[in-house]
């Protein structure tokens, strides 16, 4: 088989047949060549059985451990040389697999994953538009950090025999958990991550500013859980942060700023971004005995 498609879902009852069915009508590559795997990390509404029925293969783990424990999950169980993982909220386009192989399959070893394109998805409430604006999943960005390079678990694909080669994604991190899985496969195997720019997933954007700023609080937990891990290559000091509070403070002056339109939009949202990933860095980083 050549590609397996691994979907974690949680709670997904809502979005997870749309993200199935997507898979499941997949053009380019036959049916038998590819599968549709979602992992149902502790899902108690429904989500199984919606999966079910738009055409997936379930496979259910009884208690919610995070979207790496069911990737790796879904990974072991799975048949393809090539893993394409998605989310149950997004919806991949419809020759996203056949572009995604069409730069995974023959590359050497010098390509060590490949990326597509993720795009927002009925962006109509200010705080979904804001992460369009900004290109928040925006997998070219992602890759070319010049510190840690990864890319967005949404749209992404590894052959398979490398994740289980180390073990997968960390259980232990619920965030920022495919950076750190992409270090260690840099480490074991080199390469780089090839961008699919055709390869196009649509991305339902957290729909209020207090949902968002959930979710970016936990990026920052995330972020600061994965530095503390990785002191030497890594470090982050107290000096560091309060620069980082800086340019944090200097982003509420430009909000504060009367602007209109989407601009206005891009200030304040910014500002709710970089605020909740400080409070969640914060949380992670320094508090139960982190380094300063």
């Amino acid at each position: 088989m050549r590609v397996s498609v691994i979907i974690p879902a949680y709670n997904a009852v809502g979005t997870v047949a749309e993200a199935v069915g997507a898979v499941v009508r997949q053009a380019g590559v036959p049916a038998d060549q590819r599968e549709c795997i979602v992992v149902s990390d502790g899902s108690t509404d429904g989500t199984d059985e919606a999966a079910r029925a738009a055409g997936a293969t379930v496979l259910r783990v009884a208690v919610n451990r995070g979207c790496g424990a069911a990737r790796n999950a879904g990974t072991r169980a799975a048949r393809g040389a090539w893993i394409a993982f998605t989310d149950a909220d997004c919806v991949p386009s419809r020759r996203w697999l056949a572009e995604l192989l069409a730069n995974a399959e023959g590359a050497g070893r010098g390509t060590l994953a490949v990326a597509g394109r993720t795009v927002g998805l009925d962006s109509v409430t200010p705080a979904a538009r804001f992460m369009d604006l900004i290109g928040a999943l925006d997998a070219e960005k992602y890759v070319r950090h010049g510190v840690a390079p990864w890319a967005p678990s949404c749209n992404l694909a590894y052959r398979r025999e490398d994740l289980l080669a180390v073990g997968g994604f960390d259980p232990s991190m619920r965030w920022y958990e495919t950076c750190e899985l992409h270090q260690r496969l840099v480490a074991r195997f080199g390469g780089e991550i090839a961008l699919a720019p055709r390869a196009v997933v649509m991305h339902r954007h957290r729909a209020t500013w207090r949902d968002l700023w959930r979710q970016q609080v936990n990026y920052g937990r995330g972020q600061g859980q994965f530095l503390r891990r990785h002191p030497a290559t890594w470090p982050w000091s107290a000096g560091q942060e309060l620069a980082a509070w800086g340019r944090t403070l200097a982003q509420a002056w430009r909000a504060a700023t009367p602007r209109s339109g989407d601009d206005g939009l891009v200030r304040r949202g910014l500002l709710v971004k970089q605020l909740a990933q400080r409070v969640g860095f914060v949380q992670a980083y320094f508090a139960d005995g982190g380094r300063a």
